[in-house]
C-alpha cells in the first residue's frame, strides 16, 4: 500500500539540522506511527512521502514554511529579571510557559543580561531547514475510529 492521505503510517527518521547536527531520530526505538494528512507531523514531510510504500528509504529536505515557520521577531523579547521570582539561576536554553493573550506558551531563554531576560516564543526549530532520513516501515488503511479522532490508535499510537 502506497501513503496516501488518511493512511497510517510506521516510519523510522533521523532528523538533521542544515549543519548535519542530529536533532532528533527514532532510530533504536519504536518508530513514529501518524495519521498522514491529519497534520500530526510537519507538512513538509508529509507531503513528500505521499506515494511512498513500506520498505522505501529516502532523503527529505523541509524548508521553514513547510516546517515550523519563518523567526518572527515580535516573539523575542526582553523581560524583566523580576518576572522570574523563585528561579535562582536561570540560564540559556530554560524553557518556561509563559501567560499570553492567546494563552500559555512555551519560551526559551536566548540570553540573561544586567537588564533583563530575552525570551524567544518561536518554536525551537523555526527558520531551520530541517533534513530528515526516513525508512518507511509499514503502511495500513486507517480505521473510521481514527480519521474521526484525526490520530492513530493502538500499537504506536493513542489509547484511549
Amino acid at each position: 500500500m502506497q501513503i496516501t492521505e488518511n493512511a497510517v503510517v510506521s516510519m523510522h527518521y533521523t532528523l538533521t539540522d542544515e549543519q548535519g547536527q542530529e536533532l532528533d531520530s527514532s532510530v533504536g526505538q519504536e518508530p513514529l506511527v501518524f495519521l498522514s494528512g491529519a497534520q500530526n507531523i510537519i507538512d513538509g514531510l508529509d507531503k513528500a512521502l505521499q506515494g511512498k510504500a513500506a520498505g522505501d528509504k529516502l532523503a527529505v529536505s523541509v524548508e521553514p514554511e513547510e516546517g515550523y515557520g519563518a523567526i518572527h521577531e515580535e516573539l523575542i523579547q526582553k523581560v524583566p529579571t523580576e518576572n522570574f521570582q523563585g528561579v535562582d539561576d536561570i540560564q540559556v536554553g530554560m524553557q518556561f510557559m509563559a501567560q499570553t493573550p492567546g494563552g500559555q506558551q512555551p519560551v526559551t531563554v536566548v540570553a540573561v543580561e544586567d537588564d533583563g531576560i530575552m525570551l524567544d516564543g518561536n518554536h525551537p526549530l523555526a527558520g531551520k531547514t530541517l533534513n530528515f532520513d526516513v525508512e518507511i516501515v509499514d503502511v495500513r488503511e486507517a480505521l473510521a475510529e481514527e480519521l474521526e479522532h484525526g490520530h492513530v490508535h493502538g500499537e504506536g499510537g493513542h489509547h484511549h
